[in-house]
């Protein structure tokens, strides 16, 4: 029976990586998936999964206007699985779309993406996956500062911790980092 997953973690758990970890061990056994990216997200280039480690893959990016059912639904309904990363960028339109794909289709969707923004706000895709998922998964990393698990994103801009701005501002350890509840109110910027 497909399920809809939401895998999120801070920035540096390990997403993009586990998501391309994911499509190697379908595709190694012959299986096709489709993979998905927020059209949002242009670090590595519009419709690019790149993970901190230096892989990286092709991806079909999400644009605000893009029907994601119909899309798999006329590119390949035998897909043994749909990845998506970043997702956090995906509408509540989107997310609909995904339980679609997981209920009519009966095609697994894995959703990798942040929960919270460097506000401390969940992101409009996070919030309708927690409520849509049929199964959430934490992934874990450690806080930049120290040794506790990183729950949140520090948005740095010139050395000094911001907490107020818009929500998207791309960028990866040049502008945020993983850290605890205790250094995201008392990083270790000195």
């Amino acid at each position: 029976m497909a399920q809809l997953f939401f895998k999120y973690g801070a920035m540096n758990s390990g997403k993009s990586i586990e998501i391309l970890k994911v499509a190697h061990n379908y595709e190694e056994q012959g299986k096709s998936v489709i993979i998905l990216t927020s059209g949002v997200d242009d670090r590595a280039g519009v419709g690019k999964i790149a993970s901190r480690i230096g892989m990286q893959r092709a991806a079909v990016p999400v644009m605000q206007d893009t029907n994601v059912y119909d899309y798999v639904k006329t590119t390949n309904t035998q897909a043994a699985c749909v990845l998506i990363d970043e997702a956090q960028f995906l509408t509540k339109a989107h997310i609909i779309q995904l339980t679609q794909i997981v209920d009519d289709l009966n095609i697994p969707v894995m959703t990798f993406g942040l929960k919270n923004d460097f506000r401390n706000q969940l992101f409009e895709g996070s919030k309708y996956l927690l409520i849509y998922a049929d199964k959430i998964e934490e992934m874990k990393t450690i806080c930049w500062f120290c040794t506790k698990k990183a729950i949140m994103n520090l948005r740095v801009l010139d050395g000094k911790p911001v907490y107020e701005g818009q929500q998207v501002m791309i960028g990866g350890n040049e502008s945020y980092y993983p850290v605890c509840r205790k250094h995201y109110f008392h990083p270790k910027l000195d």
